[in-house]
């Protein structure tokens, strides 16, 4: 429950610090006297945007710390010890500085305002003075009936399974898209591969075929040439072999040192020759004449330049796009066997949220029966005894990130009257029981036990405001309420009182909040019942009022 509340310079509030109680708190003040500022504070506090307006004229900064007991709030303990800070207490701390900018803290560590918004989530719920309106708008009415049935942690894992869905869906859709405009790039592929396969070239043939090619050309001319050659080496009167073999006898006979150089030389050259004439000898003996081989060689050639002229590259090149076009296909190839999985993901994914959907439908209209028959009897206390609440469901025929149903808010204010909904029937004072009566039933299943009401009395007087006092009176029994009224009827069920009235001195408007006495309640009722002059009728009308609502 919150605890404690302090105010500095915000707005026209100077300096203000309020302890609370458990129980119904009721807040009331003149117009314009700044009953929402305690509100605005509790806001900022609890994470709400600021902005440099927040700031009192003429200060630097605005303060707002709130404290809060978590013995009855697990969830919040559990938050604390996520973020590692202390569960010992539970202090937040704003400071909003006049260039707009603001600072936050959780008991004493300086944190993102988000965190504040968090946390404030699980401390405190402010029903606001115009919530009534907010059930005029359909896409309220959902989110509602899961609040009351505690159902937003399914509701949200079933928008986690649509998000999930819809994300595999779009890359099922992205890649179906790239297979149609691959298609052609599929054909192609395995064209130029089956083409390329037939070919067969390989790494080093070009250059053999091309070397091959030439010596088949020139076979006569190389024979010829050869084999004169090699007669010039040996195989006739007066060859090269025969001449230095000749020399070298000559010279070795002789027996002189100072030929030795010579004489070695001679021999090398002696071998050299033999070695060359035996490799000509050889090299003729494999050298033939074969116009056939010739002109299968050059048909080879030619079918190899012109692969190679197709894809503009030179011939030389051929084995690397090969390997390259081969695996383009084969990586294609495994997209098809992806396209295939997410297709079943995105299957399995639809499955998983059709389920969670259907369930979370079952569940919701078990709630909406419990939630019709709870607001027919606050409705029939608040005076509409004839009118009938109900929840009607719409089943969507698309996937919908909050499932499978529509839920519209229907009101059948007379007997015999079909149930319209709320904006077609209801008139200003009857949407304020019935907004209230909502809340009162949904506040009554809330996790968190301090609820702040504010003017949702708005449209209501007599006897119902009595009855709407009344019904405050007992939601505080499980917690903490705070309740900023107009009404005095609703004023006098309060546990503790605060008024807050405004000030002007020169030119300095202030606002202060003071918790009354006994004696400042039945003043502060009969002003409310009478105005600005209080008779002793109305001042004994507001005690009479404050005993009645201890009873």
């Amino acid at each position: 429950m919150l605890v404690s509340l302090s105010i500095q310079q915000l707005a026209i509030v100077e300096h203000l610090e309020l302890e609370f109680r458990s129980g119904m708190t009721v807040i009331t003040g003149e117009t314009g006297a700044g009953k929402s500022i305690l509100l605005q504070a509790l806001g900022l506090a609890l994470g709400d945007r600021a902005d440099s307006d927040s700031v009192r004229h003429g200060a630097k900064r605005a303060e707002i710390t709130a404290s809060f007991d978590l013995s009855q709030l697990p969830a919040a303990r559990e938050w604390l010890v996520s973020h590692d800070l202390d569960t010992e207490e539970c202090l937040l701390r704003r400071s909003l500085l006049s260039n707009g900018r603001s600072k936050a803290w959780i008991n004493g560590q300086p944190c993102p305002v988000q965190h504040l918004k968090e946390l404030g989530q699980l401390l405190l719920d402010i029903h606001g003075q115009h919530a009534h309106q907010s059930l005029l708008r359909r896409e309220t009415h959902l989110p509602l009936l899961d609040e009351y049935a505690g159902l937003e942690k399914q509701a949200a894992e079933l928008a986690v399974s649509y998000r999930d869905w819809q994300q595999a869906r779009k890359r099922l859709e992205n890649l179906r898209q790239q297979d149609d405009a691959q298609r052609a790039r599929i054909q192609l592929l395995r064209y130029q591969v089956e083409e390329l396969d037939q070919l067969g070239l390989a790494e080093e043939e070009l250059s053999q075929l091309e070397s091959e090619q030439e010596e088949l050309a020139n076979a006569e001319n190389l024979i010829q040439t050869s084999q004169q050659a090699m007669s010039c080496c040996d195989h006739e009167e007066g060859a090269a072999l025969q001449q230095v073999s000749q020399a070298l006898q000559l010279l070795t006979g002789l027996n002189s040192p100072a030929l030795k150089n010579i004489t070695e030389l001679l021999s090398e050259a002696q071998i050299q020759l033999q070695e060359a004439s035996h490799d000509l000898e050889l090299y003729l003996s494999n050298l033939e004449i074969d116009p056939a081989r010739l002109q299968w060689v050059e048909e080879r050639l030619n079918t190899i330049y012109q692969t190679a002229r197709k894809h503009h590259i030179p011939a030389e090149e051929l084995p690397a796009l090969h390997l390259q076009l081969r695996q383009e296909l084969e990586a294609i190839d495994a997209d098809e066997g992806s396209l295939d999985q997410l297709t079943q993901e995105v299957e399995t994914l639809a499955q998983q949220y059709r389920d969670q959907a259907e369930e979370l439908s079952q569940k919701r209209k078990q709630a909406a029966s419990q939630l019709e028959q709870a607001v027919d009897e606050q409705l029939a206390y608040l005076g509409m005894d004839k009118s009938q609440f109900r929840v009607s469901f719409e089943a969507v025929k698309t996937f919908q990130p909050q499932g499978k149903d529509e839920v519209e808010y229907l009101i059948a204010p007379n007997p015999g009257q079909p149930p319209k909904p709320l904006v077609r029937i209801a008139s200003g004072g009857e949407l304020s029981r019935i907004s209230l009566a909502i809340q009162v039933v949904t506040a009554a299943t809330s996790s968190i036990p301090t609820l702040v009401f504010d003017e949702v009395d708005v449209g209501i007087s007599g006897a119902v405001a009595e009855i709407v006092g009344r019904l405050l009176k007992q939601l505080s029994q499980r917690g903490q309420i705070f309740c900023v009224t107009h009404l005095p009827q609703v004023a006098a069920q309060g546990d503790q009182h605060l008024h807050i009235h405004k000030t002007t001195e020169e030119e300095n408007t202030r606002t202060q909040m003071q918790l009354l006495d006994e004696t400042g309640r039945v003043a502060e009722l009969a002003r409310m019942l009478g105005g600005v002059k209080l008779s002793e009728s109305t001042l004994a009308h507001a005690r009479e009022m404050l005993q009645e609502s201890r009873h």
